[in-house]
């Protein structure tokens, strides 16, 4: 009896389906703070939490104002009634301000540390951090002006001011909110904008740090050690090129030798090929069938994307021939990936010296 092709066409989406899932969460976990390289031990142990009793300080804390506001109703200790007044002010907001990092850190230990998506977690603890400093701020403001409309109308002069005078950190203040709700870029990913290429590190409030690969003194994928900073805003003008999409997370890459037109090509392509396929070539099968699929939603669905590795020849003009292998890797293991394919290849291909001639003397 012949299968029933609904069927096997609804087994085959949900393969997709799990292999895409399985894609997306892998990419999330490339992710980490620039704090993570300087101690990786220390952040790993603080992303989790420890212990239940993080709120006794907190508690502490007002306990102590209270005590405080109890005595000095009980006892004025000779204090003028203005002043009571303003102690009993300073108290509340002292309470407020407890009160509200208590709330905060209930927040951040019972659910922020309990995502398991790196990114989310490091994104709302920032966000977490902004909202409670402008509460606190506002808090302060309350104690200073007595008159709320006397300090909506300083704000709003303040603001005007600032407006003018800090347009292009306000624009990357905008850009860090764009970054979050579009990610054209998260901490981790590998980038490149504009002339600075390397890992996301870190997305602040204004800038963006990213670890440089490659650079102007490196020719290799191999990391720098300079650190690069650039606004935010400059997402807004510059395009972004993201090597770790987080459905795809791949690259394609080639290594090029240059041989003779009088080599035999056929040796060489089957030589390179089975190389490359015994290195990368299964998992490079997996990976493109998930790219097929991505890109059947797509206007350029009709491309032809190869499974496996595949060698191609190309005229040099230099008289000789280049015969490149193409594949699949993730570019963050791309420099190592190429490094051990190159070795193996040579090896190889120096093994038959009378079916592959490389170029010879002192105008190679």
């Amino acid at each position: 009896m012949d299968s029933n092709p609904l069927s096997e066409k609804s087994a085959e989406s949900l393969r997709q389906s799990q292999t895409l899932k399985r894609l997306e969460q892998a990419a999330a976990n490339y992710s980490r703070p620039d704090d993570f390289l300087a101690n990786p031990t220390a952040l790993l142990a603080a992303s989790k939490p420890k212990s239940g009793w993080w709120f006794i300080p907190y508690l502490a804390a007002l306990g102590v104002l209270v005590a405080i506001r109890f005595v000095l109703d009980w006892a004025p200790l000779g204090l003028s009634p203005g002043t009571l007044l303003r102690i009993h002010a300073y108290l509340v907001a002292g309470t407020s301000v407890v009160s509200i990092l208590a709330g905060a850190k209930a927040i951040d230990f019972y659910v922020i540390n309990r995502i398991s998506n790196p990114v989310s977690r490091f994104n709302l603890k920032r966000i977490a951090k902004l909202a409670v400093g402008i509460v606190l701020v506002f808090v302060v403001i309350s104690i200073l002006f007595v008159n709320w409309y006397a300090a909506v109308v300083s704000l709003g002069l303040i603001s005007l001011v600032l407006g003018f005078a800090l347009q292009t950190p306000i624009s990357s203040f905008v850009a860090w909110i764009y970054i979050l709700l579009r990610a054209p870029y998260r901490v981790g990913d590998r980038i490149e904008i504009g002339e600075a290429r390397g890992d996301v590190i870190d997305v602040s409030y204004l800038d963006t740090t990213i670890w440089e690969i490659g650079g102007r003194h490196l020719t290799t994928d191999h990391p720098s050690g300079r650190l690069v900073k650039f606004p935010n805003t400059n997402v807004f003008s510059t395009p972004v090129i993201n090597y770790s999409w987080p459905l795809f997370p791949y690259i394609w890459n080639e290594i090029v030798f240059e041989v003779a037109y009088e080599s035999d090509f056929e040796f060489i392509a089957q030589t390179m090929e089975a190389i490359t396929t015994a290195e990368v070539g299964e998992s490079m099968s997996q990976k493109v069938h998930a790219y097929r699929e991505l890109l059947s939603a797509t206007p350029v669905h009709h491309l032809e994307v190869r499974d496996r590795p595949v060698v191609l020849f190309r005229p040099n003009p230099n008289t000789w021939v280049e015969a490149i292998v193409q594949y699949l890797v993730d570019p963050k293991s791309a420099g190592q990936v190429k490094n051990d394919l190159t070795r193996k290849l040579l090896v190889a291909l120096n093994a038959a010296p009378d079916k592959v001639l490389f170029p010879k003397g002192n105008a190679r």
